[in-house]
């Protein structure tokens, strides 16, 4: 899974894939199906932010596409104040829609490029990025956006992402990819199997868990948690 960054996706076709796929994100059996355990990781990351932050009041959800974090969140700390971001309105759309009766607090959405997003700083106890991450492409990228999320954090407030991981060993990343194509095979056949790696191959550029590990320490994080792993995905965040 190693294109050059110049073949990848450009932001607006990522965005215009995503515009035409509300409906089956708004479901987390359909949108999440290529993704491997990821009721599970969508669960411990509401659980360890809850733990984390038990009295949080503001949460911001990056890459919230159709709002399936900030409605796990909600159950855990009702009356969260959201902000969404996502690049699809579309998605932004479906989110608020859903979240907007589940919670007493104010919701706002935000259409934009988390690279370019610009945030308040000390203003949230808990940030959640599901499956946007792997979008960054350079080393400059992944540094800011970190650095950027971390300001943005209350002292004590968590950030936790839940992403499609690479390997940095290439034996072990080939053995990954190759456990993770049967995965996708025997949940949906082998025509599902191409149609997702070769999205994966066309729009991510997902780096390796111990690289962003290392990524939240440089940012400033005072403590690192990894909640889950297996395969190409893992479950991960720090408190500042």
């Amino acid at each position: 899974m190693k294109a050059s960054n110049q073949l990848k996706s450009t932001t607006e076709e990522i965005r215009e894939r995503f515009d035409a796929d509300v409906e089956r994100f708004s479901n987390l059996e359909t949108g999440q199906q290529s993704t491997v355990d990821a009721p599970l990781s969508l669960e411990l990351i509401a659980a360890a932010a809850r733990a984390a932050n038990p009295h949080a009041t503001k949460l911001l959800d990056v890459g919230c596409g159709a709002g399936n974090y900030t409605i796990k969140m909600l159950g855990k700390i009702p009356g969260l104040s959201c902000t969404l971001v996502d690049l699809s309105m579309p998605m932004l759309q479906k989110a608020e829609e859903r979240v907007i009766p589940a919670t007493s607090g104010n919701v706002k959405i935000i259409q934009a490029d988390v690279r370019e997003l610009e945030l308040p700083e000390n203003e949230y106890d808990i940030i959640v990025a599901g499956a946007v991450l792997h979008h960054l492409r350079d080393d400059a990228e992944w540094e800011e956006v970190f650095g950027k999320l971390y300001i943005s954090l209350r002292q004590g407030g968590s950030l936790w992402i839940s992403d499609l991981i690479e390997h940095g060993s290439g034996p072990v990343s080939l053995l990954f990819w190759q456990k993770y194509g049967e995965y996708l095979e025997q949940s949906g056949g082998a025509e599902y199997r191409e149609k997702v790696l070769a999205y994966i191959e066309k729009e991510d550029s997902p780096r390796p868990l111990m690289y962003q590990l290392e990524l939240l320490k440089k940012a400033g994080f005072r403590q690192i948690e990894v909640l889950h792993k297996h395969l190409c995905f893992a479950a991960f965040g720090g408190i500042k």
